[in-house]
């Protein structure tokens, strides 16, 4: 579609790429399909695509949506290779010192086994959220291509690759350039696996990222207690009650005991009451 209408309006792909401020190359690889194409929630350049060209938006973001979607059965039918060595030993450089000989260990023991690819890909979607935040900023841009070695048009066009990544299916070359500047150092309990990732100072405020599992008690059946069903069915103490104050009632416990109706009726007097609620 696009390539039709390039031709229509005898425009080139450099004047595109200027329009839409990518690289030449990248708008060249997007066209014949050695790129999908960025998705649409994470990237503008689909408006500015149709303003440039008088196409209409909600067409090219449907058939980016189709093409995104051929890429990924063809993805889970094919055999992918992960990234390696060098995406390895830039994982392990910016690895905290104290802890880097025994992570090493476990990486050269299983390759790019459950370890390895889980401070990957958290490394990745941290550096992915600060990109999405800040893609607009030319500021932010212009430090990170000048931390990464690049042009500006370049950095673009590699971060909206990598917005649509994971570690199976990023370029090598683009891995590195994004992630070297991005992260300042990371580390692992190899026993919880709580993990903290420190970020440049300069490309990302609040510049801690921390993740943990924590243990969750499981969700009790919705349980009515035979005091909230006396209280619903006596119409003088529930005639007005609705269903949000329902399904706060329902949450109530009280341990050891078994509540009346006029227990529910005094505390959706308590919800109600303004003065137990800071304005």
């Amino acid at each position: 579609m696009i390539r039709l209408r390039l031709r229509e309006l005898g425009i080139e792909q450099r004047d595109l790429a200027s329009a839409i401020n990518v690289t030449e190359s990248y708008v060249s690889q997007l066209l014949s399909g050695k790129k999908a194409p960025p998705a649409p929630g994470r990237t503008d350049i689909y408006q500015k695509v149709s303003g440039f060209l008088k196409l209409p938006a909600e067409e090219l973001l449907r058939l980016a949506k189709t093409q995104r979607r051929d890429e990924l059965k063809k993805r889970v039918t094919e055999p992918t290779d992960p990234l390696f060595k060098d995406s390895r030993d830039l994982v392990l450089r910016k690895c905290r010192a104290g802890i880097r000989a025994e992570v090493r260990r476990i990486f050269e023991k299983e390759p790019f086994g459950v370890l390895e690819r889980l401070v990957t890909q958290t490394l990745l979607d941290v550096a992915q959220s600060v990109a999405k935040e800040e893609v607009q900023s030319e500021e932010w841009l212009r430090l990170m291509a000048q931390l990464s070695g690049r042009s500006q048009k370049q950095m673009r066009a590699a971060i909206l690759e990598i917005l649509k990544a994971d570690t199976f299916n990023v370029s090598l070359k683009n891995c590195i350039s994004f992630l070297d500047p991005m992260i300042d150092s990371w580390a692992i309990d190899l026993k919880s696996f709580r993990m903290e990732v420190r970020l440049d100072s300069q490309l990302a405020p609040g510049r801690i990222r921390r993740f943990e599992f924590v243990e969750q008690q499981p969700q009790e059946a919705n349980v009515v207690e035979e005091g909230l069903k006396q209280f619903l069915r006596d119409k003088s103490l529930s005639g007005d009650v609705t269903e949000e104050e329902i399904e706060f009632l329902m949450t109530l416990r009280v341990r050891g005991r078994r509540p009346a109706a006029l227990y529910y009726y005094r505390e959706l007097q308590n919800l109600r009451d303004p003065l137990h609620f800071e304005l």
